[in-house]
């Protein structure tokens, strides 16, 4: 597709300029009007968050978002990005990416009165009209909004001339979208520099005679204790935006399951079977609803990801150990997630010394539960019919399938478990009868059918 290059041929085009908060608005509409995803990506939001997130931008409102960590703020911000127009011009060359029907640099002014129709137009797509910071008490008003350049000052150039400031972050997002995230750990100074953006649509650097009418979207996201928290962030500035919107952890299992399977890394060289992502989606959710963790502190979507990496990665290690060919995550695996992600979660003063035993008890809990929800009420008799005589199972983190299937027989209606499990057609690997039956048997173990014993990575189910 052809685009102009020069200024008489974008107004020969037809190209109409519009601001960035009219362009996210008519293409949200648009979007609105079509039927089609608006922010793809974004699990859970759909009758919550999302709904007060549109009625925000298609007010024009600057927003914050609040929520704990780990709630997919920063991952809902960069979705806004896809409202804008795929293509935009920009006067070649411009630092602050100036319109090129109205430009408000002042070198971008000198080249319009100098070059009239022939000003040279350049094309930013739309990922690249995104900026972002993360706020820290370091950062400074030069970091945000500019500073004068020594560099330009060696040139020559007076101090009095407006092409001696180095912009920040901000006029470089000139017409586009800008996060601040966690916004109450700016400094009050820095947070009296966005009040000028966010109400007069200007910047000031240093006592310049210098305005610089911004089209920006400023989006912030914060935590809502600190928000709300005298002192963390200034009145005035709560003041400048137009919307609060409050986001959460995902609502019921199957968002938390989704999440998992969307963002966990796929190429660790494991398949993680449904049970088992259940089993880390429901215990996410008993650690967050523990009275053992500190709920201020929340516990991230982070959390569920990283376990299913870590059994997925459990079941990589026997793998090469053991010599297996198609490696796949079993219950045993998860038992490494408890050690591994216990540094995720922040647990009450009062739980100081216990934080593996409350994760391993919530893990059992979980376990339990997906097994009641899968395997509730069917008959598992050819199962313990192995323990009949005393015989006993032994498993562990470094059993392959293969030998753990031996070590059990042949057991009567394994298909039908693996069926009730999730494991469709292609899905009969050693690996993947060997994943059903251990869970069945920790199952048939937390319903008090079997006994099991943990010795030196050892476990051994008996009756």
């Amino acid at each position: 597709m052809h685009q102009p290059r020069i200024l008489r041929e974008l107004r020969e085009s037809g190209h109409v300029h519009r601001t960035v908060k009219a362009e996210v608005r008519e293409n949200l509409l648009a979007k609105l009007r079509a039927g089609e995803p608006r922010f793809p990506g974004i699990v859970g939001f759909d009758d919550s968050v999302l709904p007060h997130l549109e009625r925000a931008l298609l007010a024009g409102h600057d927003l914050v978002l609040l929520g704990e960590r780990g709630q997919g703020k920063t991952r809902l911000i960069r979705t806004v990005t896809s409202l804008l127009d795929e293509w935009t011009p920009v006067v070649e060359g411009c630092e602050i990416n100036d319109h090129p029907y109205a430009p408000v640099c002042t070198r971008c002014q000198a080249m319009a009165r100098e070059l009239g129709d022939e000003l040279p137009v350049a094309w930013k797509h739309r990922d690249e009209r995104y900026g972002e910071k993360l706020a820290t008490p370091d950062t400074s008003v030069g970091d945000l909004i500019g500073d004068v350049d020594p560099i330009k000052i060696a040139e020559g150039r007076t101090l009095g001339d407006p092409e001696t400031v180095h912009y920040g972050l901000v006029p470089r997002t000139n017409r586009g979208v800008f996060s601040v995230n966690e916004l109450p750990d700016l400094a009050e100074r820095i947070q009296v520099s966005l009040l000028n953006v966010l109400e007069e649509r200007d910047i000031q650097v240093r006592g310049y005679n210098l305005r610089l009418p911004l089209d920006i979207l400023l989006i912030a996201s914060a935590n809502p204790e600190d928000y709300t928290n005298r002192g963390r962030i200034i009145t005035p500035l709560k003041d400048r935006f137009g919307a609060e919107i409050r986001t959460h952890y995902p609502l019921t299992v199957e968002d938390e399951l989704t999440l998992i399977r969307q963002e966990s890394v796929p190429d660790i060289g494991a398949d993680v079977p449904e049970h088992l992502i259940e089993v880390i989606a429901r215990f996410t959710r008993l650690v967050r609803e523990s009275t053992a963790v500190d709920t201020r502190s929340g516990v991230s979507a982070r959390f569920s990801i990283a376990a299913a990496e870590t059994a997925a990665a459990s079941a990589t290690r026997r793998a090469a150990l053991a010599g297996e060919d198609k490696p796949v995550a079993r219950v045993v695996d998860l038992a490494c997630v408890v050690h591994s992600l216990r540094g995720k979660v922040e647990f009450e003063v009062s739980e100081e010394g216990r934080e593996t035993e409350i994760l391993a008890h919530l893990l059992r809990r979980a376990t339990a539960e997906t097994f009641r929800n899968r395997l509730g009420g069917m008959d598992l008799s050819p199962v313990t019919d192995k323990f009949a005589e005393g015989n006993q199972v032994e498993s562990g983190e470094l059993v392959p399938a293969g030998e753990l299937l031996h070590r059990i027989g042949p057991v009567t209606g394994l298909a039908k478990v693996m069926s009730r499990l999730g494991m469709g057609a292609g899905e009969e690997s050693p690996g993947h009868a060997a994943a059903a039956l251990e869970f069945a048997l920790e199952g048939l173990y937390l319903m008090r059918r079997l006994s099991k014993e943990d010795i030196d990575g050892v476990t051994v189910y008996r009756t």
